[in-house]
């Protein structure tokens, strides 16, 4: 990993996604807690959690035009518009006119702009390190994501307490900036493969093979074939793709997909996410029976700290067989969660509900690092921004309308009862692993070739 953090490129959008990422991080918590503490109703804590989650289903919308886009106006352009969303919340409270309204209208319109960082990121990055590198490279984008959401989670929780809600924002705006300035110094070399290399890796039909040397992403050469530092300053298209027009850059991405062992993985995802985003929206009322703020905190910092875990030690598991892998993991994962749950019965157990809550998410940090690896590696370079994108939006489609019903259960019954189901789902995850021949049977990372079934 050191050989990376001495790749220029690498190490400015590395640090840019750690301050981003702590910027996220703190209005979501700040955000959530506030609105509960606004209302005091589970309810509206769920709508909170629907209006974050809900952008990131459109995720798919936003692909193509990552890769016609000029990335690095791309990555500066929406800190600045989270910039100027952020301040809202404390220039309403200054003038009186802060209302928990507000707070949901803000909170899908930040949401919304984080559409297009992530697909940005992830189109770069195999454009700026080697393919053999993209696994250790997607563990440390894990790391700055999971480790500094737990960090920022805790102390978000923590700072609630004793400042409140509203001056964290103030705080958060500084982030946003401060990650403007590292991506505009960010440089993405072109892109070293044509569309027409491209296109015969897919093969006449579209259907997956794997490119030739480092996978590129899509965007390195402008209209004139000339190349550029392409650090957001190219076109984001290059060939025929500056031709078609932008239904078809998304039909594209997502025939793409057909016929993969990628839609067998998100149908699985799916459920999980469904439950996953009940069992956050009842986290406030849960947090608030448990201690109130500062446990709210801690159990958000659990998810991204057990996540980072995993994160760090993907590189060590990529050579296990992936479908073996996961359905150990997701097992694993979700017996310790409902043990997390059954711990809080009991008195005085905090800490240990939150540490068992951490570990369980350990399997699930390392498994999504190496499906992002898997498809960096395989996905043809002009692809790449739109199929992460359909990949993104398809498996967290679910979790929005997760949350909605799981601020009404939590109203209208416990909010534990959102958790057991969480790690029901883990349990079933795991079994649902066991029972698709073709996830069962996947080979290791490092050993896949092919995405097709």
């Amino acid at each position: 990993m050191r050989r990376l953090l001495r790749n220029v490129p690498f190490r400015r959008l590395f640090l840019g996604r750690l301050v981003t990422n702590a910027g996220d991080s703190v209005y979501y918590i700040a955000a959530m807690w506030l609105v509960y503490d606004l209302t005091g109703d589970p309810a509206m804590s769920g709508l909170a959690g629907f209006l974050s989650a809900a952008p990131s289903g459109l995720q798919f919308l936003t692909g193509p035009l990552v890769d016609r886009w000029k990335l690095r106006h791309v990555l500066v352009g929406t800190q600045l518009v989270q910039f100027i969303l952020i301040c809202s919340i404390p220039v309403a409270d200054a003038l009186g006119a802060l209302s928990a309204p507000l707070v949901l209208v803000v909170m899908p319109l930040l949401a919304l702009t984080n559409q297009f960082v992530y697909p940005a990121q992830t189109a770069a990055l195999p454009r700026i390190v080697d393919r053999d590198e993209l696994v250790s490279a997607n563990s440390l984008f894990s790391l700055a994501y999971q480790g500094v959401d737990a960090g920022f989670n805790a102390l978000a929780g923590v700072l609630i307490a004793v400042v409140g809600a509203v001056t964290l924002f103030l705080v958060d705006a500084v982030t946003f900036l401060v990650a403007a300035l590292l991506f505009a110094g960010v440089v993405v070399p072109p892109s070293a493969q044509t569309d027409d290399s491209s296109a015969a890796e897919t093969g006449e039909s579209g259907e997956p093979g794997e490119p030739d040397g480092p996978v590129v992403a899509d965007g390195g050469d402008d209209e004139s074939g000339e190349k550029t530092d392409g650090g957001g300053d190219s076109d984001g298209d290059s060939g025929a793709d500056a031709d078609l027009s932008y239904l078809t850059s998304l039909r594209e991405g997502i025939d793409y997909l057909r016929g993969t062992v990628v839609t067998y993985i998100v149908v699985g995802a799916v459920v999980v996410n469904f439950a996953f985003g009940a069992a956050l929206a009842s986290l406030p009322a849960y947090a608030d029976g448990l201690g109130g703020a500062g446990v709210y905190g801690a159990f958000m910092a659990a998810v991204a700290g057990g996540m980072f875990a995993g994160a760090l030690g993907a590189s060590k598991v990529k050579s296990r067989r992936f479908g073996r892998f996961n359905i150990v993991g997701f097992s694993v994962s979700g017996t310790l969660w409902l043990a997390s749950v059954a711990a809080a019965t009991t008195a005085n157990a905090v800490a240990l509900v939150i540490a068992l809550f951490a570990v369980a998410m350990v399997p699930v940090g390392a498994g999504n690092v190496l499906i992002s690896a898997l498809v960096q590696s395989i996905v043809p370079d002009r692809l790449l921004g739109r199929v992460s994108s359909v990949i993104g939006s398809a498996a967290s489609a679910a979790v929005p309308f997760g949350s909605l019903v799981g601020g009404v259960v939590a109203g209208a019954t416990s909010p534990a009862v959102l958790l057991v189901a969480a790690g029901v789902s883990l349990l079933c995850l795991g079994g649902y692993w066991a029972a698709v021949p073709t996830l069962r049977r996947m080979p290791s990372i490092s050993e896949t070739e092919t995405l097709r079934i």
